[in-house]
């Protein structure tokens, strides 16, 4: 590291934190990149690791491994959690005592799993939020059937699925586990009754993909029966049991596998800044994204409360992270030139989510929408491009083609330890 250079910490190596690292590369800086994994994760992608689909080196990449040659020798990697900031000595705290100064901080910590103060959420439901979070759900799923095929009389609803949350996680996850079911394990246990087994898709909104056109939220609602999955909407759930969930209209559904894709807040760290935190427990932030009365703390991503050109809130999704990254790169950059900083301007680069199958819905920003077998191949090509590491594309390329070609997922796989539910933890 080279003494004596402006020094910039990165909480979080997510696409916000990547992007602002990369952006910085070659900048007359050292750069701190802490995070508590020492590999960047896929986010888009998990649901495919908690399906069977992809293995977890399939949608992870290590962390020191992103910055090549020269360039590495500025950028250091710090594995820790952060405990504490002190903004007025410009330090950050790591769990282990480890303290580390900053001349300019930016924090793209993301988000964690939002419960909503719905009971049971914590203790028996699975979010899908990180590695841990899509292998514990896909090992559960699979004991799930092991269990049900070692007894003759196993409870009622074991083998089904309620999932909670009708945006593109929670669709895309639907969707996912159907297609396990009916493409994978009917024909793994076939003295189950694998095809009674029950997909309930909760949504509180009025249809699912709400922030999407109401063709495209029609054309995944239909596409997700065809597959059967009973979507609920105009209704929430208000409790987690251990064998199922309660709704809002006191309906109770059975199931032994209960997954919370129902939304996010902000990463608790932000917390350690001091300031008063907007809805969800976002950081407000200046038109240049520094955070409101702290000018060398930048924020960015989903721990960032942004707002696009009407003040509506930016969706906590990859674009939005990776363009703040880039711009916060170009600011810190423009300061040390003596310069004066610029207001951050989101571009809308559209959205998608993929149902299964040779089905998606891709809207692109000039309002053109893509559907059926057309969205589904741009939204594996999107995908792909957007994968850190040829060799984890080419990996996903080949795994995906597989799977398409042969209706198997391989990654099924479940060890000694891996049977032992005591070992299980949400």
């Amino acid at each position: 590291m080279a003494a004596g250079l402006h020094h910039v910490v990165v909480i979080g190596a997510g696409f916000g934190g990547i992007a602002v690292t990369r952006g910085l590369e070659r900048a007359p800086v050292r750069v701190t990149l802490v995070d508590a994994n020492n590999f960047h994760t896929f986010q888009p992608l998990l649901y495919q690791v908690a399906t069977a689909g992809l293995d977890v080196a399939d949608v992870a990449h290590p962390l020191r491994n992103i910055f090549p040659g020269r360039r590495r020798a500025r950028v250091k990697v710090v594995v820790g959690q952060v405990t504490s900031i002190d903004t007025g000595a410009k330090t950050v705290g790591l769990h282990d005592g480890r303290c580390i100064g900053y001349d300019t901080l930016v924090l793209a910590a993301g988000a964690v799993t939002a419960d909503f103060g719905v009971a049971g959420v914590v203790e028996h439901a699975h979010p899908l939020k990180s590695i841990d979070d899509a292998v514990a759900l896909r090992l559960h799923l699979l004991r799930q059937f092991e269990r049900a095929d070692a007894s003759s009389a196993f409870e009622a609803g074991a083998l089904d699925v309620v999932v909670s949350g009708g945006g593109p996680t929670g669709v895309e996850m639907a969707g996912g586990i159907a297609e396990l079911y009916s493409m994978v394990l009917r024909d793994d246990f076939p003295h189950l009754p694998v095809d009674a087994a029950r997909i309930v898709l909760v949504e509180p909104q009025a249809r699912v993909l709400a922030p999407f056109h109401p063709d495209s939220s029609a054309h995944a609602t239909d596409r997700l029966r065809k597959m059967g999955v009973a979507v609920r909407t105009g209704v929430w759930i208000a409790e987690v049991r251990p064998d199922g969930v309660t709704l809002s209209d006191g309906a109770r559904i059975l199931a032994g596998t209960v997954v919370w894709a129902a939304g996010v807040r902000a990463n608790p760290v932000a917390e350690q800044l001091g300031v008063e935190l907007g809805r969800g427990g976002r950081i407000p932030v200046a038109p240049d994204l520094t955070v409101i009365g702290l000018p060398d703390v930048f924020a960015i991503g989903d721990i960032a409360a942004v707002t696009d050109a009407e003040g509506s809130p930016l969706p906590q999704v990859a674009q939005p992270a990776i363009q703040g990254g880039r711009h916060v790169a170009r600011q810190i950059g423009r300061r040390l030139a003596g310069a004066a900083t610029q207001p951050f301007r989101y571009v809308d680069k559209g959205a998608m989510a993929t149902i299964g199958r040779h089905s998606a819905v891709t809207e692109l920003p000039n309002g053109r929408r893509l559907d059926g077998f057309v969205g589904w191949l741009a939204w594996l090509g999107l995908h792909l491009v957007y994968l850190m590491g040829f060799r984890n594309r080419l990996s996903v390329f080949v795994n995906w083609c597989w799977s398409y070609l042969t209706y198997d997922r391989a990654n099924r796989l479940l060890s000694r330890h891996d049977l032992d539910e005591r070992r299980e933890v949400p």
